[in-house]
């Protein structure tokens, strides 16, 4: 089973991903949105929708620099394993706190007015319910390993190591038996909806407009108002010169 769940699911999650977005961009190029609702209703939207993002934002960076960055690394720096702790537990409950209760907000939000209800697709409440689950057990496991009842468990010393062998190809997925229950859950629950990001809305996420920073100029030429009102009115069309 811990080479089903660690050595073998983290691969189909990430050939999901990849398949789907390659499929998406292929044949769905102008699907890759987010169906924005913000004409059915935007005041729980301007809310919502920036605590759900920038709270993201910074779990993501979190989960890179705890996952990616050797517990040796911070050592040599000289930052001790307290210090990191607090600022990681610190930063990582607020960050978590406003991405949850943002997309608890979007999530009330989408089944409260019955025009955005209406516009909800079949894979957002599969969608919604792994990135819930994700976060939830996320906040789960940092509150009982920061409150002891995990018998202090680092994953700086289990899941990170097993993480980083994935990029190997040879995942020590032994690494995983000692992992409390909450961390486990949340990491399926990762892989899960990393599988789902292609066939839901998320895939927008892949559709920043990066050309629009290459394209060229736009002129705007302002038309002359004097040459304008000496101009002779004729009626009909114009030829175009």
């Amino acid at each position: 089973m811990d080479l089903l769940l660690w050595g073998v699911v983290p691969y189909v999650s990430l050939v999901l991903l990849i398949a789907g977005t390659v499929w998406r961009a292929r044949y769905d190029r102008f699907g890759r949105t987010s169906h924005s609702s913000q004409l059915h209703e935007s005041k729980l939207l301007r809310i919502g929708s920036p605590l759900f993002h920038f709270g993201m934002l910074f779990v993501v960076l979190g989960h890179v620099v705890g996952l990616l960055i050797p517990k040796s690394w911070t050592d040599a720096i000289g930052v001790s394993e307290h210090t990191y702790h607090l600022v990681a537990v610190g930063i990582g409950t607020v960050a978590g706190l406003a991405a949850a209760f943002g997309i608890g907000l979007l999530v009330y939000r989408r089944f409260k007015v019955p025009a955005v209800r209406r516009a909800t697709l079949r894979s957002d409440h599969v969608m919604y319910s792994c990135l819930l689950g994700a976060m939830l057990l996320g906040l789960a496991a940092t509150v009982l390993n920061s409150t002891g009842a995990t018998d202090g468990y680092n994953y700086r010393e289990g899941i990170a190591p097993w993480f980083r062998s994935l990029f190997t190809l040879a995942p020590d997925y032994g690494l995983m038996a000692g992992a409390p229950l909450a961390f486990k859950l949340h990491i399926l629950f990762g892989f899960a909806l990393f599988a789902l990001i292609p066939y839901s809305r998320l895939v927008h996420m892949f559709s920043a407009p990066v050309k629009y920073l290459f394209r060229p100029y736009v002129v705007y030429r302002s038309r002359d108002p004097k040459a304008t009102a000496t101009r002779a009115e004729r009626r009909g069309w114009e030829r175009v010169r």
